[in-house]
């Protein structure tokens, strides 16, 4: 399947180069933790932490709201928990995209639980047409229209995420 291209491999790039100086200069003299969400995630993670200036740590979390659909279930689980302990921490949830808002609300609140200090949300897409709860994104890479959305880390049914570049499917 031909898969049409919405963003390139070089504007995604220029703009998370953009992103990394932001977090580094927000958090100059700090130490965040970044969690970056699986599977989606660990493309934009990997290429936005070249990028940092300052220290960091990451950890990863697995949630699961779609399996093989085009569409959230709504139904949120975690499939793989972080190791490292966020109590006190400043954190920044890495999320490859932003829609309904669900999955996102959901971490937010699970997250909250165990007390960081700050929380702040980095996303790479943001699909504001689908958003049902609304959600605070302090870094975001492109919003982008409704369309199925997938490459650079994000998949259909565990294909595409090894294109370059975020593509749609008709």
């Amino acid at each position: 399947m031909k898969i049409p291209v919405l963003l390139s491999s070089r504007l995604i790039q220029k703009r998370i180069k953009t992103l990394s100086r932001q977090i580094s200069t927000d958090y100059k003299n700090k130490q965040p933790l970044l969690i970056s969400i699986l599977n989606g995630a660990f493309v934009f993670t990997a290429d936005l932490i070249r990028h940092l200036t300052i220290p960091i740590r990451c950890d990863f979390m697995r949630v699961s709201s779609y399996g093989a659909s085009i569409r959230s279930s709504g139904r949120i689980k975690i499939v793989m928990d972080l190791d490292i302990s966020i109590k006190g921490k400043d954190i920044i949830i890495i999320e490859d995209i932003i829609d309904s808002g669900f999955t996102i609300n959901y971490l937010i609140k699970e997250l909250n639980k165990r007390k960081p200090r700050r929380m702040k949300i980095c996303t790479l897409l943001d699909k504001k047409a689908r958003r049902i709860i609304p959600i605070k994104i302090d870094y975001c890479g492109f919003v982008v229209p409704d369309k199925f959305v997938v490459g650079y880390g994000i998949d259909y049914n565990e294909q595409y995420r090894q294109l370059s570049y975020i593509g749609y499917i008709r």
